[in-house]
């Protein structure tokens, strides 16, 4: 049942792949052209299939001059990363970058997929709000707006050691999507010089649908608005699209005789 890296970083990509239960594409570009920046991705799943988890980071700064913050933040996810309770994870990536970093603090959103269930967790620590695609209603919607229980957004990770996270769970069914964002997408202006925010970014991708270039297209758009848009800052897209594809009946079979046998050996093991 333990998690392990599928994928990540915080170097230029333009990626697509998929988890059981989800369709993944990636686009991240640091500052300037560097080689990395403070934005970072991460994808994990377990030995089963049956949980991913995702996350998308920005560290204060931007360009190779936080490249090694994100480098290290990243190290950080890994060694958490099988933290089960997604709140105790991030406050456990919480108290492990406030230690490790005292000049830069960074914001985050973490989401953890269980497949049987089509269930996505949500968590936020200080980030921009995701925007969710329902397919029965065709329409985009900032994600907090969309729920009758909001997510409580933590505070940045670094800003206190024991800062608690909330978390809040909502159900895709095939053709939902959940888009995550870098801050670059919220702080770009429209043509009369306004930030967009989450709503303005909203109304772009409403403008745009759910088509199978969406994420470009964003990008496009928001770009054409004012064109200073995206070029002062790393930019980070992470677009995750319930696919209906499940997880191999014998998988979800033997899950939990997998995690309890990984129990007993941890019993065992702490008894020598």
């Amino acid at each position: 049942m333990r998690c392990m890296e599928v994928w990540g970083g915080n170097q230029p990509t333009n990626s697509h792949f998929e988890m059981p239960g989800l369709e993944l594409r990636v686009y991240s570009r640091p500052h300037a052209g560097a080689d990395r920046g403070g934005d970072v991705y991460y994808v994990s799943s377990c030995a089963s299939g049956r949980i991913s988890r995702m996350l998308v980071a920005d560290v204060s700064g931007h360009g190779d001059s936080v490249g090694e913050l994100g480098i290290g933040l990243r190290d950080l996810m890994r060694r958490n990363i099988n933290v089960i309770d997604q709140s105790q994870f991030v406050e456990a990536l919480n108290e492990a970058y406030a230690a490790w970093t005292e000049t830069h603090f960074a914001t985050a959103v973490v989401m953890t997929y269980f497949s049987p269930r089509q269930s996505l967790t949500i968590s936020s620590a200080g980030h921009p709000s995701p925007l969710i695609y329902r397919a029965a209603t065709g329409k985009w919607q900032v994600f907090e707006d969309s729920e009758k229980r909001r997510p409580r957004r933590g505070l940045p990770l670094g800003v206190s050691e024991d800062a608690p996270f909330g978390q809040v769970a909502t159900r895709l069914e095939q053709g939902d999507t959940l888009l995550c964002y870098t801050d670059s997408l919220s702080e770009a202006r429209d043509r009369e010089g306004n930030m967009l925010g989450p709503h303005g970014v909203c109304e772009r991708a409403q403008s745009i649908g759910s088509g199978e270039n969406v994420v470009a297209e964003l990008m496009d758009s928001i770009a054409e608005l004012d064109p200073s848009n995206l070029l002062d800052d790393d930019v980070t897209v992470l677009l995750c699209r319930a696919n209906g594809s499940g997880v191999p009946v014998m998988n979800n079979v033997f899950a939990p005789f997998r995690l309890l046998g990984a129990i007993a050996s941890r019993i065992t093991a702490s008894g020598r």
